[in-house]
């Protein structure tokens, strides 16, 4: 760790998160920007494509992960979720290099394709310790939505829009921070 992974974790988020307070004021709800993101860090590879890896491979799946969707369906009025993988958040929040607290963050188990690892979930400004959706070890297992009367999933509509991205628009990009391998990904939550 060179002090550029604390930063990241610590100022770049609350400043992300301060700019998307201020571009989220200006909007009406349906216009909100909300964004999923995650960090991991690792060594990356320029490729013809962008930049490829295991570092990115893990990044995009920690984006993909159901527990940002369901952090942002649980809290409407929150505009990032973000994840930091289990080397990133110990090396960082754990090892005491940021302001953060453990007690912002919640440990849960991310399952994406071929990919399976310990991660660590914070909502800026809202509670994601509090008791889980479903049962399971310390709560940390996430419920699947029910189908609603028309058919479609129960939850998972945001602001009159299709919440996993079925319907609209999501851009996904993972981008190296600086060549010493930090890797950051971001994800539209839409709506």
């Amino acid at each position: 760790m060179d002090g550029t992974e604390p930063r990241l974790v610590d100022d770049f988020v609350r400043h992300l998160v301060s700019e998307l307070r201020e571009y989220n004021g200006l909007r009406v709800p349906t216009a909100r920007m909300r964004l999923r993101a995650a960090i991991h860090h690792g060594p990356v590879e320029l490729a013809d494509n962008g930049f490829a890896g295991t570092t990115v491979v893990t990044t995009a799946r920690l984006l993909s992960s159901r527990h940002l969707y369901d952090a942002l369906a649980t809290n409407a009025d929150a505009d990032l979720a973000l994840l930091l993988s289990d080397d990133v958040y110990r090396s960082t929040v754990a090892g005491g290099h940021t302001t953060l607290s453990a007690a912002d963050f919640r440990s849960v188990t991310v399952r994406e394709k071929e990919y399976e690892a310990a991660a660590w979930l914070q909502v800026p400004g809202h509670d994601v310790r509090g008791p889980g959706p479903g049962p399971g070890a310390g709560g940390l297992t996430t419920a699947q939505p029910q189908p609603s009367a028309d058919g479609g999933p129960s939850g998972a509509s945001v602001a009159g829009h299709d919440y996993r991205g079925e319907q609209i628009s999501v851009n996904n990009f993972t981008a190296p921070v600086d060549l010493r391998g930090g890797v950051v990904g971001f994800g539209s939550a839409g709506g």
